[in-house]
């Protein structure tokens, strides 16, 4: 018998305008015009042959799959990703559930990154009600119109702002679609019971975004291109919110998995490119590859003849390309970034280097 549930209800949440941040967008971007710095020589070649992988695959109409963590964005890269955006050299972007919360509140704020240590010894750290219920909202809401996650937060910077339903007929498409479409009526059931808790109105929902040029997920929106979080439940802050439903939550963030795994079926010939995401990048890419291989392999093809270019900041401590996979009594067989993408059967190469280096000096190779 499972344990007694933490009611939500009786969190105090405060205004998003109250929270002390550690990065405004404004102050703190990263130019897609700023030269390129601060890579070693090494990692400028690799920089010089990442663009070059990218500019060949698509020449040849070819996936080029950017996945990131949550730091590329906190650390203002997203005019940087938003013109590689614009200039077609992505087909995919991929991030983390705290990299869609990043970006949200810069498009809404312009600023983000609250004071972790000083907010959790107060019991206030993740509870700002803005962020919570606009970003929940957005989910059910995206969920029921059959959207996914990344696309869900997109539409709502975008449009700045939210359609919501009227409880009745949210009722009567339960009641409708239960028998012959049960995954729409459930979708409707979730949207309800959140709008029911937080006593919404029906209606246009207005979420001004002052900031929205600086919305990565906006942009990927309105340039229709593929964005997903591959978020995991508990780590991030919106969960805390009483308008947060885990089923909604994970309706979008399944279709975006699986949104990954058809751009993971193009990847022949192209490029993935793993910046700054030490478990949620490699995790994601070994199960839809996989996935992508067993329909190719059933058809007749493959998945095959693509490069792999790992970003991160900690020094390598061991030669994949030279030595293969280390043992398991070696600490570098527990870089779980490293391990899964060697085993991919793809050339890997492995890039140390701060991730506004790399992607700023990418921008600046592909022009």
């Amino acid at each position: 018998m499972s344990g007694r549930m933490f009611d939500r209800g009786r969190l105090r949440f405060r205004p998003l305008g109250e929270r002390r941040n550690k990065v405004r967008i404004e102050q703190d971007q990263v130019s897609p015009d700023t030269p390129a710095s601060g890579l070693s020589a090494e990692a400028r070649l690799r920089v010089a042959e990442a663009a070059a992988a990218v500019r060949a695959a698509r020449a040849a109409g070819r996936a080029v799959i950017l996945a990131f963590g949550a730091h590329a964005i906190k650390n203002g890269l997203a005019p940087v990703l938003i013109r590689l955006a614009e200039r077609g050299w992505l087909t995919h972007l991929a991030t983390n559930g705290a990299g869609v919360i990043h970006d949200w509140e810069f498009a809404y704020q312009g600023a983000s990154s609250e004071d972790v240590r000083e907010n959790l010894a107060q019991g206030q750290f993740g509870l700002w009600q803005e962020t919570g219920l606009y970003l929940n909202l957005a989910l059910a809401v995206g969920a029921h119109a059959g959207l996914g996650y990344g696309e869900s937060v997109g539409s709502l910077v975008q449009r700045e702002g939210l359609d919501i339903p009227a409880p009745g007929m949210l009722a009567r498409e339960v009641r409708s679609l239960a028998a012959d479409r049960p995954e729409q009526a459930a979708a409707a059931a979730d949207l309800l019971a959140v709008l029911r808790r937080q006593e919404l109105p029906p209606g246009f929902l207005a979420v001004p975004h002052p900031w929205k040029r600086f919305g990565l997920q906006a942009a990927a929106f309105r340039l229709e291109l593929p964005f997903t979080a591959h978020p995991m439940f508990g780590h991030d802050i919106i969960y805390a919110h009483p308008a947060s439903s885990g089923a909604a939550l994970g309706r979008a963030a399944e279709r975006d998995f699986l949104s990954f795994v058809s751009s993971m079926a193009g990847l022949s010939g192209g490029v993935y490119l793993s910046v700054g995401s030490a478990v949620m990048s490699p995790m994601i890419f070994e199960k839809a590859l996989s996935m992508a291989r067993n329909v190719a392999l059933q058809e007749g093809g493959q998945v095959e003849d693509f490069r792999i270019f790992v970003v991160d900041l900690a020094p390598p401590s061991w030669d994949w390309v030279r030595d293969g996979e280390p043992p398991p009594e070696h600490p570098a067989y527990y870089l779980r970034f490293m391990k899964t993408f060697s085993r991919a059967g793809a050339p890997v190469a492995y890039v140390q280097a701060d991730n506004r280096a790399f992607l700023a000096g990418l921008c600046a190779e592909l022009g």
